[in-house]
């Protein structure tokens, strides 16, 4: 939900802007650009150096910065078109209410003013100030404007008392972020399964029966099934490549035994399979303990069937919506088609060697989407993210109907 977003992270003068050294941390992990306005009172709380450390970029605190002799303007238009979100945590009591009535005295609430995207504020201050009316009627307000209200909790307060007014937890700031972005998209509530890359089967401890899947068609349709919204695992054989979103679960396997064990225990769970692995048929029926010496003209081995993965779902399946790939060489659409039945299938996407820029090791794809009903719909050659997307929009369609 955060990855590439651009953040505006407001920090005031209260004891909980220490924790926003680990909410700047967590925001970068997620994959966000922060830039940090702090109040003044509140670079006595948390170092504008390590603020800036983390978020890589300078951290500003006045309307004009005097360096060398020279004046630099900080523009708080500029700053409130350029984010995507803004966050104010902690809130004070003193920011809160001139947030409220629109007072703008400091580069920070010039900024929430000129601010065209959705701010969010987590209030931090003590008990008997939190249960003010005031602070209750500016709670309202700002609420009232579409700002979003991140509930402080219950707990030891700076002042020794107990109760509520402590900001919520940076973990928790991202959490209660990514659950709200997340809402409303075709995707959101939805658990989604995807297998991905090559199968190994071993032949001794260092040989192996493979293919050249890189992986990569799996992966984006991880990323994109996560900017919809929905809650991922995704099954990877072998691959090189890596996914940073917090929304996907990486479950790492080697052969064709262990992607079936895994997909097959966590299929009841899911609302949507989709097998983008590239699974080895076949296995050998022995492996050797050691590695096998160069000592004839030629090598025979005994291969055996693996377990179909996706037939096995398709056997399980009960509400989930089950799509598969076929990579055909001949007669693509025919055959794509007796799979899709075989199989018990929703849909399935089709690639043809034949297709120039398709097939494995490479950045495009072209296929082509085809129904239960039979309903076909052909694509020209995208890459593999722009194919990620139309394959989502064609069973967003479909769950959705």
């Amino acid at each position: 939900m955060l990855s590439g977003k651009k953040v505006l992270l407001g920090i005031t003068g209260g004891i909980a802007a220490y924790k926003t050294t680990f909410l700047v941390r967590l925001l970068i992990k997620a994959g966000a650009q922060v830039k940090i306005i702090l109040t003044e009172s509140a670079g006595s709380f948390v170092s504008p150096l390590t603020l800036a450390t983390l978020s890589k970029n300078p951290v500003l605190t006045n309307f004009v910065e005097e360096d060398d002799n020279s004046v630099d303007w900080n523009n708080h238009v500029e700053l409130g078109l350029w984010a995507d979100l803004m966050i104010v945590a902690p809130t004070t009591a003193n920011t809160l209410s001139k947030m409220a009535s629109g007072t703008c005295d400091n580069l920070l609430l010039a900024s929430y003013l000129s601010a065209k995207c959705p701010v969010f504020f987590a209030p931090a201050m003590d008990l008997d100030m939190y249960k003010h009316p005031s602070t209750k009627s500016s709670f309202e307000k700002l609420e009232s404007f579409g700002n979003i209200m991140i509930p402080a909790t219950s707990g030891e307060l700076a002042s020794g008392l107990y109760g509520e007014g402590r900001m919520a937890e940076p973990e928790d700031i991202v959490k209660f972020i990514q659950n709200h972005l997340s809402t409303g998209l075709p995707l959101s509530g939805k658990k989604v399964l995807i297998t991905a890359g090559p199968t190994y089967e071993a032949i001794d401890p260092v040989r192996f029966v493979g293919n050249h899947s890189s992986g990569k068609m799996g992966y984006e349709l991880a990323n994109e099934a996560a900017a919809l919204g929905a809650e991922v695992i995704l099954i990877s054989g072998p691959s090189h490549l890596s996914i940073e979103n917090e929304n996907v679960e990486l479950i790492k396997v080697v052969s064709a035994d262990e992607m079936y064990d895994v997909a097959y225990s966590r299929f009841d769970s899911v609302d949507i399979a989709i097998a983008a692995a590239a699974v080895a048929d076949y296995r050998p029926k022995t492996v050797a303990e050691q590695k096998i010496k160069k000592s004839k003209d030629d090598l025979n081995i005994s291969l055996i069937k693996n377990k179909d993965i996706l037939f096995s779902l398709g056997e399980k399946k009960k509400n989930q919506f089950l799509v598969g790939f076929a990579l055909e060489t001949e007669n693509e659409v025919e055959n794509a088609k007796k799979k899709l039945k075989k199989k018990n299938l929703d849909a399935i996407v089709l690639n043809s060697l034949n297709d120039a820029g398709a097939g494995f090791g490479r950045p495009t794809n072209k296929i082509t989407f085809i129904d239960k009903n039979l309903e076909i719909k052909a694509f020209e050659l995208k890459t593999k993210a722009e194919v990620a997307a139309d394959i989502w929009g064609e069973i967003i369609k479909r769950i959705h109907a």
